[in-house]
């Protein structure tokens, strides 16, 4: 199904039931926070209700290279799942990074570079936003250093390489390099919200650098959008009828740029339609929108940036390991958490093993081998196609976005056919202390007009 390329970004924020809880910037040891520096037209992407935001040129000429990107009915996979309706595949896949994470990626390298800045730094966690930063700071002559969590380094290690073969200054994490590296592991959370503070703490610390992040910003949401509007405009052309949309959540990226286009143009329409069901299928060893709670949190293990308003299980919470690599994250982004919080969008979560099944079926039957962390996705699609899950079906049709190739992942198959995978489930009590401290949003506001004490998100915790 063949589609234009989108000439502008659209963006969901007029259409939210309420503003987005406002951030809180913490204070650092010496008194103040610590300065990230922020191009004012990712600012301005952030905050401002405009619906539409035009694509810059030299983006747009980069965007072409592999966009639009392929939506097909996925019929094999119908087949092998005993799916009750049609399912529509969007792949992210064919670029040079392997996933969706190229689309902000490019555009975040061309706001910083007209901002003067001369070198990105970012953590990653299974890769692919790092492959995409090199790939689009290589683009844009632009240095990149990037930390990666060192155990997905060391399962992926042609994912250091492929970055390297781009330009890219490669460090595990923890690297020994930052200060936060070398704090005692439990003070430090969870290894990708630890990856992520050593990249802002070195950008703090260098001139010319500044920390760029490829998926919890409102901003990225914003970039990722070009997907869902592609493939509104590719199922419409088909005359494909879709009640279901389905994307994989780490902080939220992917599953925002399928899906939120969807909701914005219901709640844009004049005939007041209902958008389809949006279902973000996130891990079940970092349910933070199924089990977390909607409190204040930090985002990076430095805690110098800002505190957000987001379901969380705790930024310090010890997330099992797992091959959901680029899913293991605490939080989700805060225009995602919003979304949940209003009831415009439904989670569910899925085994690493529900996953790398659904993704053997989708290489069987369609062709396409998946990354672990879309085939969280697709475990989603299977179950509301074929009769439901958690309560949510799909009546007419389910479009499932496969955020990226699996070839750097083959290591995770290979414990899928061999046998040897096993899930470690989230500790409860372990989930329970991470979010003990939290603050919940509007608890301030609820405090003073009952003039009891205020709560903490432990009481909001199941």
């Amino acid at each position: 199904m063949t589609a234009a390329l989108p000439t502008a970004w659209r963006s969901v924020l007029p259409h939210l039931r309420t503003p987005m809880p406002p951030d809180r910037t913490p204070e650092s040891a010496g008194g103040s926070a610590v300065s990230v520096n922020l191009p004012m037209e990712l600012v301005r992407q952030s905050v401002l209700e405009r619906e539409y935001w035009q694509i810059p040129a030299e983006v747009a000429d980069a965007y072409r290279r592999f966009r639009p990107t392929p939506l097909w009915r996925a019929t094999g996979f119908e087949r092998a799942v005993g799916a009750r309706v049609p399912v529509y595949v969007k792949y992210e896949g064919g670029n040079i990074s392997g996933s969706h994470k190229l689309n902000t990626a490019l555009a975040q390298a061309h706001y910083y570079r007209k901002a003067g800045v001369r070198e990105l730094v970012t953590g990653t966690g299974a890769g692919q936003w790092g492959t995409a930063l090199a790939a689009a700071c290589a683009l844009f002559g632009l240095r990149c250093k990037v930390f990666m969590v060192g155990s997905s380094l060391r399962r992926k290690p042609y994912r250091g390489v492929l970055m390297r073969m781009l330009g890219a200054e490669v460090h595990s994490s923890p690297s020994g390099l930052t200060r936060i590296s070398a704090e005692p592991a439990d003070r430090i959370g969870n290894s990708l919200s630890l990856a992520i503070g050593e990249a802002v703490e070195y950008a703090a610390g260098h001139e010319g650098a500044a920390f760029s992040i490829g998926s919890g910003e409102t901003y990225s949401i914003l970039h990722q959008s070009v997907i869902g509007l592609e493939a509104r405009e590719q199922l419409a052309a088909e005359a494909a009828d879709i009640d279901a949309v389905v994307g994989c959540v780490g902080a939220g990226s992917n599953f925002g740029g399928i899906a939120l286009p969807f909701f914005a143009e219901s709640a844009a329409s004049a005939a007041g339609g209902e958008p389809p069901l949006l279902v973000a299928a996130e891990s079940s060893t970092a349910p933070k929108l199924t089990r977390g709670v909607y409190a204040y949190d930090k985002t990076d293990a430095t805690g110098s940036g800002p505190m957000e308003a987001m379901y969380t299980i705790g930024s310090d919470y010890r997330i099992p390991d797992a091959h959901s690599a680029g899913l293991r994250f605490h939080g989700a982004a805060k225009v995602i958490s919003a979304l949940r919080h209003s009831g415009d969008i439904a989670a569910t979560a899925v085994t690493q093993k529900d996953a790398l099944a659904a993704g053997r079926l989708l290489t069987l039957h369609e062709g396409v081998l998946p990354a672990p962390e879309s085939g969280h996705a697709l475990a989603a699609a299977a179950r509301l196609a074929a009769g439901g899950t958690d309560g949510m079906r799909a009546r007419r049709g389910v479009l499932v976005c496969v955020s990226g190739h699996g070839y750097l992942d083959l290591a995770a198959y290979e414990q899928l056919l061999d046998g040897g995978l096993e899930d470690e489930a989230p500790d409860g009590p372990a989930l329970l202390a991470a979010v003990s401290g939290l603050a919940p949003v509007g608890a301030e506001r609820e405090a003073a007009a009952s003039g009891r004490p205020l709560p903490t998100a432990a009481g909001a915790w199941s």
